[in-house]
């Protein structure tokens, strides 16, 4: 498979095309410091894979991902980051990002890459075989009363708008609700499915779609 790897901290960079380099089946095609390269290198290289780091200044990964995303036949595209729990994670799924790993475990990448190459996805280093892709092979929406029998049908509106990377704001647009009901919705969702965020219920959205 051939690789981009984008990240602005140049140790990183060097580091990652090192190790990935030495695989057999992995060819770094390219690297890249900004997402705005990332792009370029995207539509010059033609990659299988884009590994991107997501704070970067300028264009992000985030920004630089939904653009590369956007062309046809696009590579599938991997964010490497040091937040493993924050709203990050909730709109990387949403983009239609391929995995999202953890910089400090830097063994697993190579082996998240094969995964991702073939057809599968991976959040933390974790395999998620159907979990990001269904969401854009599967016509209408997923039978949300057998994700989660355990929540009302409002509550589990609220889980697919925040799984969709909205904020609380958002969710209460999209539903015709207040925020302060979202929040209570949202408090109600946390309790009965033992989660301690939102970004976490967003996970929770996407494992069980596999």
């Amino acid at each position: 498979m051939r690789v981009i790897v984008c990240d602005d901290d140049a140790v990183v960079v060097s580091s990652l095309a090192i190790v990935l380099g030495a695989q057999p089946d992995i060819e770094v095609a390219g690297t890249a410091s900004s997402g705005e390269e990332a792009v370029r290198l995207a539509a010059e290289l033609a990659p299988d894979i884009v590994l991107l780091d997501i704070q970067m200044p300028g264009t992000d990964g985030l920004t630089a991902a939904e653009r590369i995303l956007a062309v046809p036949n696009p590579p599938r595209v991997v964010f490497l980051t040091t937040f493993s729990d924050d709203e990050y994670i909730v709109r990387a799924l949403a983009l239609g990002a391929a995995g999202y790993l953890i910089k400090q475990d830097v063994a697993g990448v190579a082996p998240a890459l094969r995964a991702v190459a073939a057809g599968q996805s991976v959040l933390e280093g974790e395999v998620l075989e159907r979990a990001v892709s269904l969401k854009a092979t599967t016509p209408g929406k997923p039978d949300m009363g057998s994700l989660f029998p355990q929540l009302t049908e409002r509550e589990r509106e609220v889980v697919a708008l925040i799984a969709e990377g909205l904020d609380n704001r958002e969710v209460a647009d999209a539903a015709y609700m207040g925020e302060g009901t979202v929040r209570n919705h949202i408090s109600s969702i946390l309790a009965k499915l033992h989660l301690r965020n939102r970004t976490q219920i967003a996970i929770a959205y996407w494992r069980a779609l596999r």
